[in-house]
């Protein structure tokens, strides 16, 4: 039996600190991921993961609707759009190159599955940096997104509500979820599903475009916003093995 394929793009950050002690400073740079979490899920149910971590989508993520064919599912997750939209040779070297959200839009609408994760660098995100909203990937997503800084930052915790019970996403996912610490705030297209909400909001959202289907889910699927009691949930890996098998039209 053939593996189902799924290209993970995101979820990685680094940070560049300034030490200041006294008169003199130093710097230090870290690197981190965290895709760890929807990572082993995925792969627990079977599926064969590609992980681009944010750097390595500014020059590698697919540009062709036959390229993103090879995935059975596409994850954004906490990676701007500018990523997709400039590749290093066309913003360095003024290269003409295909424009790969538009090439994303047209792999669904084709038949391919795409989700977009929440967190301060998808959907339209922090300061509205994110710049997704008014994109390709928007037309290809069952939510219309806002045109400023869409979180909604929740520390006292923020719980969920299942709406949809019935929907295949969230099949034997009875019982009361783990709360979220934020998430970004959207508002779901006519015709699109939603499964769950969060902070009266839509958390979970569901559709068709095109040949294809997408999923927007509006907060984390690692920390910050998930913290600890979400991602080792025991609902966790079967929620997003649903998702992304939902997504990719498996069931």
């Amino acid at each position: 039996m053939t593996k189902r394929k799924v290209l993970i793009a995101g979820e990685s950050w680094t940070v560049h600190s300034i030490h200041q002690k006294g008169f003199d400073s130093f710097t230090t740079t870290e690197y981190a991921e965290g895709v760890r979490w929807l990572r082993d899920a995925l792969e627990g149910a079977g599926w064969e993961v590609t992980y681009q971590p944010a750097h390595v989508t500014a020059r590698e993520f697919p540009d062709t609707v036959e390229a993103l064919h090879a995935y059975d599912c596409v994850i954004i997750s906490d990676v701007g759009a500018n990523t997709l939209l400039l590749h290093p040779d066309t913003f360095t070297r003024s290269r003409v190159l295909p424009n790969r959200l538009h090439a994303v839009r047209d792999y669904v609408e084709t038949g391919g599955g795409l989700v977009m994760v929440g967190g301060y660098m998808t959907f339209q995100g922090i300061d509205g940096k994110a710049q997704y909203a008014g994109s390709a990937i928007e037309a290809a997503l069952p939510v219309t997104m806002m045109r400023t800084d869409d979180r909604v930052e929740g520390p006292q915790g923020l719980p969920i509500a299942v709406v949809d019970a019935a929907h295949p996403i969230v099949a034997g996912l009875d019982g009361q979820w783990p709360v979220l610490l934020g998430y970004n705030r959207f508002t779901a297209k006519p015709g699109s599903s939603t499964i769950a909400h969060v902070g009266g909001d839509p958390l979970l959202v569901a559709g068709s475009f095109g040949k294809g289907r997408g999923v927007a889910f509006a907060s984390d699927c690692g920390p910050h916003w998930a913290p600890p009691q979400f991602v080792d949930w025991p609902g966790y890996n079967t929620l997003w093995s649903q998702i992304a098998a939902w997504a990719a039209g498996a069931i």
